[in-house]
């Protein structure tokens, strides 16, 4: 392991070789001592860990989904309180009719400002257990109409639909402009059909004006990113879009990523994208990959990214069904910008804030963030984002809840797996 990072990792002075396996009680313990320094300049935080090999695969090929309720949660710590923000279709929560908006009031019996109080949001994901197929909790929720029930779920694994059915692709009508609305979760392999399906829908109606929401999209796959860029690139033939770089010993691995148009490609002349703090890696990547074609003619919504211009290799041990994934490259676009650690908003030339309204569905024109995102395109103004805040915010009927800095979604502390980065807050 100690080996492998000092081979590929993309920072080798910001490794501590002197780390010792024997001084570590787990090798998680151990990679996390490896990579310490990097860590403690923002540059890795913990984007290299140890998973399974089956699960991701499984994640990343077929969009398959540990053990879980099938929602995606946060929190605000001003108040102590806990809402579902979105819910996944073939899951058990949505099943139970537990969606975007219901709060979580108890779990297991424990009350959730209890636990918060407490612990924290670490707390509510300890009482929400172990991603283990069966397990089952008793909740307490209330609902939007402020009707209290109780809900017994038990988790499973599940397909994830990387563009939800219900919502995540239509055709906006504002004031007579029409303008296309995709909110992809996760860039896995199973995207590409949806997005395919998405900008033939946009292409046939003459779309040239896009929303973009990636509001919780923590990431994916280099190449599902690439491939997004190419539906946007029409007549772009050979342009570049990006640059994919290793360190210095490793530069025989890098690659520039040219646009290649596919027949659903449109040629956008205006894209709002919606981010927050949960949108990280190849969300990023698909942001500022088309600010050199756009400039001005583009903004991000809604609060600043997370800040994660670099990206992993897999180094496996198939016997043991261990996947080391380690930062081996970094990302730019084709005017060679990147290191945006500290997020987006300082490096998009139009930013406007804007709160996740989760008191209305995603892909609603009247929910915070798409009405601000029409506003954008329809040149009407708006309020700036104070870029060197990572801080976002989640309303509910007006009502703006104030969430914790860094993600305001309930994530573990400590990273392990694909979909702990990818689809962040999924419990």
């Amino acid at each position: 392991m100690k080996n492998q990072l000092g081979e590929w990792y993309l920072f080798p002075s910001l490794l501590d070789l002197s780390a010792s396996q024997t001084a570590n009680s787990t090798l998680e313990d151990y990679v996390d001592a490896l990579v310490a320094p990097a860590r403690a300049q923002n540059r890795d935080r913990y984007f290299t860990y140890l998973t399974s090999i089956a699960e991701e695969n499984a994640y990343y090929e077929q969009g398959q989904v540990d053990a879980s309720f099938g929602f995606r949660l946060g929190y605000d710590s001003s108040s102590n309180r806990v809402f579902v923000i979105e819910a996944f279709e073939g899951a058990p929560a949505l099943a139970a009719g537990i969606d975007r908006g219901v709060e979580i009031v108890q779990i297991g019996g424990q009350n959730v400002s209890t636990l918060m109080g407490a612990g924290g949001p670490y707390s509510v994901i300890d009482a929400l257990g172990a991603d283990t197929v069966g397990l089952t909790r008793q909740l307490v929720v209330r609902d939007l109409s402020g009707t209290t029930r109780t809900v017994s779920l038990s988790k499973s694994v599940f397909d994830l639909d990387p563009v939800s059915d219900r919502f995540g692709s239509k055709i906006i009508d504002d004031g007579g402009r029409k303008v296309g609305y995709i909110n992809l979760r996760t860039f896995i392999d199973t995207a590409e059909p949806d997005l395919r399906a998405a900008f033939a829908e946009f292409k046939a109606h003459g779309v040239t004006e896009l929303i973009i929401d990636l509001r919780y999209n923590g990431g994916g796959l280099i190449s599902i990113a690439a491939f997004m860029g190419d539906l946007m690139a029409a007549g772009r033939s050979g342009q570049d879009f990006g640059y994919v770089t290793f360190r210095d010993s490793k530069s025989a691995e890098n690659e520039t990523i040219a646009f290649e148009p596919q027949a659903e490609s449109i040629a956008p002349t205006r894209i709002a994208f919606i981010g927050t703090s949960g949108t990280a890696s190849a969300s990023e990547m698909v942001i500022n990959g088309m600010q050199p074609y756009l400039g001005t003619g583009m903004a991000l919504i809604g609060t600043n990214t997370y800040g994660k211009p670099v990206g992993q290799i897999a180094l496996d041990r198939p016997d043991c069904d261990d996947r080391l994934r380690a930062i081996a490259l970094k990302v730019e676009n084709a005017d060679h910008q990147g290191e945006y650690y500290n997020g987006l908003a300082s490096t998009v030339p139009n930013t406007c804030r804007a709160s996740d309204d989760i008191g209305h569905q995603l892909g609603d024109p009247n929910e915070a963030m798409v009405r601000t995102a029409l506003d954008f395109l329809a040149g009407r103004s708006c309020t700036a984002i104070a870029s060197v805040s990572t801080a976002a915010t989640a309303s509910i009927s007006g009502k703006v809840e104030t969430s914790a800095p860094q993600r305001n979604l309930l994530t573990p502390a400590q990273p392990r797996r694909a979909t702990d980065l990818e689809l962040p807050g999924v419990h």
